[in-house]
Order: structure tokens, then C-alpha cells, then sequence
């Protein structure tokens, strides 16, 4: 299976190592053509106004969107907002995953917070309980989901912090900052 990480800016490089410990051949993407042959796309957290617009100046934004009505995608942090619909301001967006974010929802760097949240999808990849320590690092919010998204996750608040779209994937927090591996293997299945 080869899967491509967005290697703009952000935390690319840790999803590339945990993708390769699970045996997948990765791929960094800078340019359109770095997406030819692949199965799948990993959008990593950094900062998403940045994304998008390196994404812009690449020439990559038609060519994610063209790959991610086909192929699976999925986004982190950052890359959560990056395929979403609606940001709540002007920023390239690709506007594949029918959810609406919130940017930095829970405030600023000295807000970021770390928390165990029970995620049962996980359950198809391990026997371990389904219980995921989840890493938010100036995270976003996912406000509203359309009607074929599936949540995944959320905080004991209710509020919602993973969902899934057919084979599109948002989480709000960082699996790549963990040494837990179950989130990566769910996406190799939904890539499959």
C-alpha cells in the first residue's frame, strides 16, 4: 500500500514514521504529480491557512480535490479544516468532507491539552479497549457534520473532535504526537 503525507508544512514527518512502521510505503507530497500511484492521503497538522495557501501555490488544490473524491484522505488538526466545507472565513479549503469547523476552538498554545477518549471504531483494529489518547494542540472543532458523516469521537462535553465520510477521515487531535499506532491502522482499512 503506498500513501502519500502532505509534506507542506506541519507535522508530516511523524505519520510518515508511524505509516512505515505498520509497513506502508509513504510518500511525501509536494506537487501534483507526488500523487500519481497513490492509495491514499494523510493531511498532518500545522496551520491551515498556510496549507491552503501552499497548497494554492503548488498548484495542488484542484489535483487534492480531484484525488479525494476517489481516494481515501485524511486530515489532522490542521488537515481537518483543510478538507472541510466551512472554516468560518476565507482560506483555500478543499471542500470535500460535509463537516463546518471551528479554528482553534479551545484557544491558544497554553490551552492545548491532552485527554483519553473512548473511540469504538478502534475496536476493528485491536482487541485493546477502545480508549485513545488524544493530543489537541490549538485544535479545531468540528461544529456540524452533514447528514452521511459518521462521528467518531467526542469530548465528554458532547462536542465533536473525530468524524468519518464514507473515506474521508477528520480528527481534531494529533494520533502521529502518540506512540499508539490503532488510528493509523483504521485509516490503512478505510483506504483498503
Amino acid at each position: 500500500m503506498e500513501i502519500g503525507v502532505l509534506a507542506l508544512q506541519g507535522s508530516f514527518h511523524e505519520h510518515q514514521s508511524i505509516l512505515e512502521k505498520l509497513g506502508a510505503q509513504v510518500v511525501q507530497v509536494r506537487l501534483p504529480h507526488d500523487l500519481d500511484g497513490l492509495d491514499g492521503l494523510i493531511i498532518p497538522g500545522g496551520e491551515s491557512t498556510t496549507i491552503g495557501k501552499l497548497a494554492v501555490d503548488f498548484g495542488l488544490l484542484e489535483p487534492l480535490q480531484h484525488f479525494g473524491k476517489e481516494h481515501a484522505i485524511w486530515g489532522t488538526c490542521a488537515g481537518s479544516i483543510f478538507l472541510s466545507k466551512d472554516a468560518h472565513r476565507q482560506q483555500p479549503l478543499l471542500g470535500l468532507m460535509d463537516i463546518q469547523v471551528e479554528r482553534n476552538a479551545f484557544g491558544r498554545q497554553v490551552d492545548s491539552f491532552e485527554i483519553d477518549l473512548e473511540i469504538p471504531v478502534l475496536q476493528s483494529v485491536s482487541n485493546k479497549k477502545p480508549i485513545f489518547h488524544s493530543i489537541f494542540i490549538r485544535a479545531p472543532l468540528i461544529e456540524k457534520v452533514g447528514k452521511n458523516v459518521e462521528i467518531l469521537a467526542k469530548l465528554p462535553n458532547e462536542k465533536v473532535v473525530a468524524a468519518r465520510q464514507g473515506r474521508l477521515l477528520a480528527t481534531s487531535f494529533h494520533p502521529e504526537l502518540t506512540e499508539d499506532t490503532r488510528f493509523h491502522q483504521y485509516f490503512l482499512e478505510v483506504v483498503q
